[in-house]
């Protein structure tokens, strides 16, 4: 039965994952001018404080009713085809017009965004071997995977080994988050804190107060690819956890629980995440962003990427690119004909 909290709790949800979403496309936007505007890297450094894992955590909450049996299966191998699909697809077009540099062609090595997908199974994978351990447990096992991981004397994109056990917490926490919790959590006076220590972030995002490295934020490097070949390196890890926290919880005390239009565009965010890449890349491929020397052109590609975003989740796109975002997969799962009649 459906009951008032599980309505807000879905809408609840979907505001945040479409409102992350947009976060994604401005910070792939950005990201291109982040060497020559300081503002630039600025606004992307507090984007990636606290967008990915808010975005996994999100991700985590709805796996709940498709983890385990059919429907897990389903999404499993929907999400591997969706990988085999858009890895080929940028794979491609890179050799033909993208031209990103230091890109491994491999199936092993997630072209750019699509290491969320990599991560996913994986993801998925963990939490369906862990699921037995009681949830304190399993959380406290996946920071200290996310800590260790670093240590591995390895490059970190490889099957997105770094990324998938780096945020392997935001999923185990979204999987048993409840919106009760959440909501008795951020009162009116909480929700009043988060606005004002969003606003400071963003105020700071203006000035030389955020000096991370990139590297860091995106949670794809091992330490010894970072320069820390400390034994101790792991400490700075578990200071990224904190300061994630910190963002992550200020935007959620922004996200709204009502039912409206963002929340019917909240359903479809998997096509602007699969979808912007092919916009952002193809806007650098034609030199657009060598044009760009002013701060009011860089709010102007901020603007352009939102607006992008509120399009790429319109019905009509949904149609015509469905075959290739949502690749059907049930016929992977019907079983396979008897060859023989059985004798009576």
């Amino acid at each position: 039965m459906t009951t008032n909290h599980d309505v807000q709790g879905e809408s609840f949800f979907l505001n945040l994952r479409f409102m992350l979403i947009i976060c994604v496309f401005v910070g792939n936007a950005l990201e291109p001018l982040t060497s020559s505007f300081h503002i630039a890297q600025q606004w992307f450094n507090w984007i990636f404080m606290y967008h990915m894992p808010l975005f996994v955590l999100v991700t985590g909450y709805f796996a709940k009713s498709s983890l385990a049996g059919p429907a897990g299966r389903k999404v499993l191998l929907q999400v591997g085809m969706q990988y085999l699909i858009f890895q080929s697809l940028y794979s491609v077009l890179d050799v033909a017009l993208f031209h990103v540099p230091h890109i491994h062609h491999s199936f092993f090595a997630p072209y750019l965004l699509l290491w969320f997908l990599a991560s996913h199974i994986c993801w998925r994978l963990l939490m369906l071997a862990l699921r037995r351990v009681p949830p304190v447990l399993q959380l406290g096992i996946s920071v200290l995977l996310g800590i260790l991981v670093g240590y591995l004397p390895v490059e970190g994109i490889w099957l997105s080994v770094c990324r998938t056990f780096v945020y392997l917490p935001y999923f185990m926490a979204g999987y048993h988050l409840n919106y009760v919790d959440v909501r008795r959590f951020f009162t009116a006076s909480v929700r009043i804190i988060a606005g004002a220590v969003s606003l400071l972030l963003i105020v700071l995002a203006g000035t030389s107060y955020f000096g991370i490295p990139a590297g860091w934020l995106y949670g794809s490097m091992t330490y010894g690819e970072l320069g820390h070949t400390e034994w101790y390196a792991g400490i700075y890890r578990i200071g990224m956890y904190g300061v994630q926290f910190i963002a992550s919880m200020a935007f959620l005390g922004l996200v709204p629980a009502i039912t409206g239009r963002i929340t019917e565009m909240g359903r479809r965010t998997l096509y602007v995440f699969l979808l912007h890449g092919l916009i952002v890349r193809t806007v650098v491929a034609k030199g657009v962003y060598e044009y760009i020397d002013t701060p009011v052109e860089i709010i102007f590609i901020v603007v352009c990427a939102a607006g992008l975003c509120c399009l790429l989740t319109m019905p009509w796109i949904r149609m015509a690119t469905r075959p290739l975002v949502e690749p059907q997969v049930d016929w992977m799962l019907k079983p396979a004909p008897y060859p023989f009649r059985r004798s009576a």
